[in-house]
């Protein structure tokens, strides 16, 4: 039975979303699993029913890693929530990690506590984008790391690859190089130092545009953290212009809004496919243990989802495929 340590205070709204997820989590599941609270129980251990007490344990701090605060700072708070929830995965208690809290943070102490797998220079932040048929788009880095070299996109190709396999469940995953044309020349100039590195790879089909993300002709897209975390705000940006613009347009026409009414469940789903918390957060892969880094915003579906994410990235093979598929490639650095 695989245990989950949750950051129970980590996030914008408290204890709340975390607690809730959980408690959801372990309802839904049909598979059995345990999770440890890390944080202040005197806020939650009154909403936990008693039929999933032999399910949970509660690490008590009160001690809670701001948003606000400087990632360097984290490793002087070992009082955390954030620190301690890491630091059990770290000595072997729980299996995997969630977190809702400071995403530098969470990053900085899972690379470090918990360490790297052998080979990987530096984990990737990775994220779910919908597609328009219905299907999903990992994308790597969306942030962990602003400034790469080359041979980092070509290392997350193969973190990407890995986790779509074993995780996502694509039996033959397509990779692709996010740059501004299809076309080889096309890029700035680590893109094209990458492409050559890429070509060793099966997978790879070439460069791609950011529309490609959305109309599933590719599995897995590589660019640098300061690109990815770009690509990452503005699409959430679209989809709630979107949804925005939508409304207010409905308001002003009756014809509009006999439409809309028709159309509601239609709405409905696509509100549904676009909605971070329906991926749960974005896995840090390339550490030795699953950790999944949820969005501060993160209500307790998206919680519930996280921890899901988790269990499927703990019961995979994927850490010991990165480190034989990194090995087997031979890439002058």
């Amino acid at each position: 039975m695989y245990t989950i340590a949750v950051d129970a205070m980590g996030g914008d709204h408290g204890s709340f979303p975390n607690v809730k997820g959980t408690i959801l989590a372990l309802r839904k599941s049909k598979k059995k699993f345990k999770v440890i609270l890390v944080g202040d129980p005197s806020t939650f251990s009154h909403k936990i029913p008693k039929k999933l007490l032999p399910y949970i344990e509660i690490v008590e701090t009160k001690d809670v890693f701001g948003m606000e605060e400087s990632a360097t700072e984290v490793l002087k708070r070992k009082e955390s929530s954030l620190y301690k929830a890491i630091e059990l995965v770290r000595e072997g208690r729980a299996d995997a990690v969630v977190s809702a809290g400071h995403s530098g943070a969470t990053m900085s102490l899972a690379t470090l506590r918990i360490g790297r797998i052998k080979g990987v220079q530096r984990p990737a932040i990775a994220t779910l984008m919908p597609t328009e048929t219905g299907g999903k788009t990992l994308v790597l880095d969306v942030g962990a790391n602003t400034d790469c070299k080359p041979e980092h996109l070509f290392q997350f190709a193969i973190l990407g690859e890995a986790y779509a396999k074993d995780v996502l469940k694509v039996p033959s995953p397509r990779i692709g190089l996010l740059s501004n044309g299809e076309e080889e020349s096309k890029g700035n100039e680590i893109t094209k130092a990458t492409f050559p590195m890429l070509k060793k790879m099966d997978a790879f089909i070439g460069n791609v545009e950011g529309n490609d993300i959305f109309n599933n002709s590719v599995d897995v897209v590589v660019c640098d953290g300061f690109i990815g975390n770009i690509l990452l705000k503005t699409s959430e940006g679209v989809a709630t212009s979107i949804s925005k613009l939508i409304k207010m347009n409905i308001k002003r026409s009756p014809r509009a809004l006999t439409g809309a009414l028709l159309m509601r469940r239609v709405f409905k789903l696509l509100k549904k496919q676009i909605d971070y918390a329906e991926y749960g957060g974005a896995p840090l892969i390339g550490v030795k243990k699953p950790t999944i880094i949820c969005h501060g915003k993160s209500n307790h579906i998206a919680i519930k989802n996280a921890i899901y994410q988790a269990l499927s990235f703990a019961e995979s093979d994927i850490n010991e495929d990165i480190a034989q598929n990194i090995a087997s490639y031979k890439i002058d650095t």
